[in-house]
């Protein structure tokens, strides 16, 4: 192995799928080995026993389709405020004094604190969900499009205004589709982390959805379940991520080749 060396891309998948082998062993041995008892952690037999009971009979793909829905709607929300306010930021200095001491602030305060607050606010129905996970997302997404702007190669808006451009132009024609691979990627990031803010959301007030299951099941003691639930957020996150690198690729082959 060599720094920043590059690997065949079947090495690279054959090693990620060798993680996921060693670590459901480790899993196995430790629970139906005995180390580690039942009620704390349920083996991987289990786990499977209790999510196919969850899925067949608990109506649990429902859940998992307004848990999607949720992140889905308060994500979208968030990247339509976001978006546009980080690329004026990072385009107009004055936006940016303005707006980045706010944001900076704003954005180390928890999503799952305002939890009580936007209950009173929005009641326990859907908006109060996809509050939550708008409050977590926007401000990181408007500081991190605000850099990416800032950051923009002053040689191609010098280009720009020498060709004739007006102030619109440059932002319409040089920043945004210059920042767009950035910003795509930055909205791919934070995409994860508006999965943690959904459950947050459900774990309170919530009579559906994967974290509400996840609170149910941890009252009736069920780790199998619990764990089922963790897996299919991962799952369905993983599955999101690649999807977005795959249109990000398509998109930017340009730059992401």
């Amino acid at each position: 192995m060599q720094p920043l060396e590059p690997i065949p891309r079947r090495a690279r998948i054959a090693l990620g799928i060798l993680f996921f082998v060693l670590f459901v062993g480790a899993w196995a041995i430790a629970t139906l080995g005995g180390f580690v008892s039942p009620t704390f952690l349920a083996d991987p037999v289990t786990m499977v026993k209790d999510g196919v009971y969850l899925l067949t009979e608990q109506g649990f793909l429902a859940d998992i389709g307004v848990t999607v829905w949720r992140v889905v709607g308060g994500f979208v929300m968030a990247a339509a405020v976001a978006v546009p306010l980080g690329i004026a930021m990072g385009a107009y200095k004055p936006v940016e004094a303005l707006l980045e001491p706010f944001v900076s602030f704003a954005r180390y305060l928890p999503a799952s604190a305002f939890v009580p607050l936007l209950i009173l606010w929005a009641g326990i129905g859907e908006l109060q969900k996809l509050l939550v996970i708008f409050i977590g997302s926007v401000f990181q997404i408007v500081l991190m499009v605000a850099v990416a702007v800032a950051a923009t190669r002053r040689d191609l808006v010098e280009a720009a205004y020498t060709l004739g451009a007006d102030d619109a132009g440059v932002v319409r024609r040089v920043l945004i589709p210059a920042n767009a691979p950035d910003i795509a990627e930055i909205l791919r990031l934070v995409l994860g982390w508006a999965w943690t803010y959904v459950i947050v959301a459900e774990l309170i007030g919530a009579s559906s959805g994967i974290g509400y299951m996840i609170i149910n099941s941890q009252a009736l003691m069920a780790t199998g379940q619990i764990i089922f639930g963790i897996i299919v957020i991962g799952l369905i996150g993983l599955v999101s991520d690649f999807a977005f690198k795959w249109l990000n690729r398509r998109l930017f082959a340009w730059r992401l080749a």
